[in-house]
């Protein structure tokens, strides 16, 4: 891509971006994303406020962001553990038993509500907050990855709280993106 291309395509995301805030800030919908919107529910996604519209499609970005974490981090685990306790890793492992519980309800809640299983490994049962505790529990296996215990504690914390807001429809604040952003920058500094 020659140099007049690019800077025309940085050019676009930019003035993009700009007409997303105006459209933010006023409340008003452009009519730029069309093509995004009839490709929705065309029944029911109309219906709702533009100013909801507008927050789910900003916030869509947090969640994709945090997806692609907590999916990463629940394969690092399993990786982890599988590789230094056996396939048989969740049976073997040290897991506190509110954990293990959880998961039972879990899968169990899916199979009496006839829903299609979600997995067939039980730590896709469990939540973000679980995540931490298990690889706490197990350190000896995961202090070759992690450069600190503490700074291990305080990342998972940190993304827990700001999870909420991410996985229960929330909205963040500017600053809180940014925050976001930083974790996750965090969390993989944990591991260099």
């Amino acid at each position: 891509m020659d140099e007049r291309t690019k800077l025309f395509a940085i050019s676009n995301q930019m003035a993009e971006r700009e007409l997303d805030a105006v459209e933010d800030n006023l409340k008003i919908d452009l009519g730029r994303h069309r093509d995004e919107i009839l490709s929705r529910d065309e029944v029911y996604y109309p219906q709702f406020d533009l100013d909801v519209r507008s927050h789910a499609g900003n916030m869509a970005e947090q969640y994709e962001l945090f997806y692609c974490l907590e999916v990463s981090i629940r394969a690092l685990i399993k990786d982890k553990l599988s590789a230094e306790l056996g396939p048989d890793w969740w049976v073997h492992a040290k897991m506190p038993e509110h954990v293990r519980a959880g998961v039972s309800t879990n899968i169990q809640n899916e199979l009496d509500a006839a829903f299609t299983q979600r997995s067939d490994e039980e730590i896709d049962y469990t939540n973000f907050g679980d995540l931490g505790e298990i690889v706490r529990k197990n350190w000896e296996h995961f202090g070759d990855l992690f450069n600190s215990q503490k700074a291990f504690n305080r990342v998972m914390t940190n993304l827990n709280i700001i999870r909420g807001p991410i996985a229960h429809c929330g909205r963040l604040a500017e600053d809180e993106v940014v925050r976001l952003r930083l974790a996750v920058g965090d969390w993989f500094r944990l591991m260099e």
